[in-house]
């Protein structure tokens, strides 16, 4: 406890004076062209050479060969010669500071998301005024992806009774969540409660699988996603032993039929597990981002936990094993699957975690394209009723990543970005760079 009390006081007391840069004053006065580069459209498995792409305020208004397609006049016109274009990526199972945090951290963590191409962020555990931080973001008022968020969250702590969670249920609603966050806990009289009313006011919901509960009633009690595989390592009785193809085979099949989407986690879920050495850890470039007191704390909870007498380094390989082929599994199946990391997390740095996860999934068998799928085109469908986005074509939200190396060749041309666009907003490497080099000096280690 009085580790946690020393945490919170050195996050309160990080120099705030930071001001980040505004998210409007980025943005060039009419339209911002991108010509001769290489689009990645997202809709299928290809890549279309030598393109124009014109964007107008949040929204991509003409796509077509660079030959062919006009640039306004007076337009911002970005080279892409040589480059290569695509949608921007999303953190489907992502945290938001809530609003008692500094500003300077918040600010923080929201333009770290963007530094790294993530565009898009589901919010996955709500706190009182939030719904003002995605305002906000969402407005443009701010440097941040477009926020989707969940309320706070149905839990063994927060809920009594199926009275409270049918409640609980309308109050998010009416207060206007995007979705609500389930997590371990609840009885199955209470997540029923909660999943019946959810479906009577037209609210979705996802996240964690009570154990009272199990993945298969999750399912059919309409829960949409599964974020880091839960419920799937005991559906499949893979929780110390190596799984069965068999059992893989049942919990793939269920997931498509079903229509529910996944959302892997692979890279923390070995942090939690132990099975990722403490100085892989350490050695994280990024952790130079974040408060020091909040590193010291991750660097001492892993060392606890690798020192841990009763932790079975057999069974936690078998666990980490087990999910990798059930991602696998998963993917050869045609199920659904998105991008996420739970960032900010024990070493989960936002935005720089993903390209960590990224290689995880490649190490599953799956290609850049059903990679970048999860975090681009399936994003957008699953947000079809609030937004079009997702890809490269008219009409879409404009946002893009302009990367310097084919990214179908592999996932980690990602990390080579020549900028990034948000809302129609774009950020040069360079721009990017200054302000991370300045959320080093007042928010991180070099402060």
């Amino acid at each position: 406890m009085r580790s946690m009390l020393l945490l919170l006081l050195a996050v309160a007391t990080l120099h705030c004076s930071h001001e980040p840069m505004p998210a409007q004053a980025q943005q060039a006065a009419g339209e911002i062209v991108f010509t001769n580069v290489n689009v990645l459209p997202m809709d299928s498995e290809r890549v279309l050479a030598d393109q124009t792409v014109v964007v107008r305020g949040d929204r991509i208004v003409a796509i077509g060969p660079a030959g062919e397609t006009a640039v306004p006049g007076g337009a911002q016109v970005i080279d892409g010669r040589g480059k290569y274009l695509m949608p921007g990526l999303a953190e489907m199972h992502g945290h938001i500071p809530p609003p008692s945090d500094p500003q300077a951290y918040t600010d923080a963590v929201l333009f770290m998301y963007v530094a790294n191409g993530i565009t898009t962020v589901r919010g996955m555990l709500g706190h009182d005024g939030q719904l003002e931080i995605k305002r906000k973001a969402n407005a443009g008022e701010i440097v941040a992806p477009t926020l989707y968020l969940a309320g706070p969250s149905f839990s063994g702590g927060s809920i009594n009774s199926p009275g409270e969670a049918e409640a609980r249920v309308r109050q998010q609603k009416m207060e206007g969540w995007d979705l609500l966050k389930v997590h371990p806990g609840l009885t199955l009289e209470e997540y029923d409660a909660m999943a019946e009313t959810a479906r009577e006011v037209g609210i979705r919901f996802g996240g964690h699988v009570p154990d009272a509960v199990g993945l298969a009633h999750a399912i059919e009690m309409g829960q949409e996603t599964f974020d880091h595989l839960d419920g799937y390592t005991i559906f499949m009785d893979g929780t110390s032993q190596p799984v069965s193809d068999e059992a893989l085979a049942e919990a793939a099949q269920l997931t498509v039929d079903s229509g529910a989407w996944v959302i892997p986690t692979m890279v923390l879920w070995e942090v939690l597990y132990g099975t990722i050495d403490l100085e892989t850890m350490r050695s994280l470039p990024e952790l130079t981002y974040m408060p020091p007191a909040m590193v010291a704390s991750w660097i001492s909870t892993h060392e606890q936990r690798l020192a841990d007498a009763n932790r079975n380094a057999e069974a936690a390989e078998h666990h980490i094993a087990n999910r990798m082929k059930l991602l696998a599994a998963l993917n050869d199946a045609g199920a659904r699957i998105l991008m996420g990391t739970d960032a900010p997390q024990q070493f989960s740095v936002p935005g720089f975690s993903l390209h960590n996860e990224l290689e995880r999934m490649a190490e599953a068998g799956m290609s850049p394209y059903e990679i970048y799928r999860t975090g681009t085109a399936s994003v957008g469908d699953y947000f079809a009723d609030q937004d079009t986005f997702g890809r490269i074509a008219l009409g879409q939200r404009a946002d893009l990543v302009l990367v310097n190396q084919n990214p179908m060749d592999t996932v980690r041309h990602i990390r080579d970005r020549a900028g990034v666009m948000v809302r129609g907003v774009w950020l040069s490497e360079e721009a990017i760079q200054q302000e991370l080099a300045e959320i080093e000096r007042t928010v991180g280690s070099g402060s």
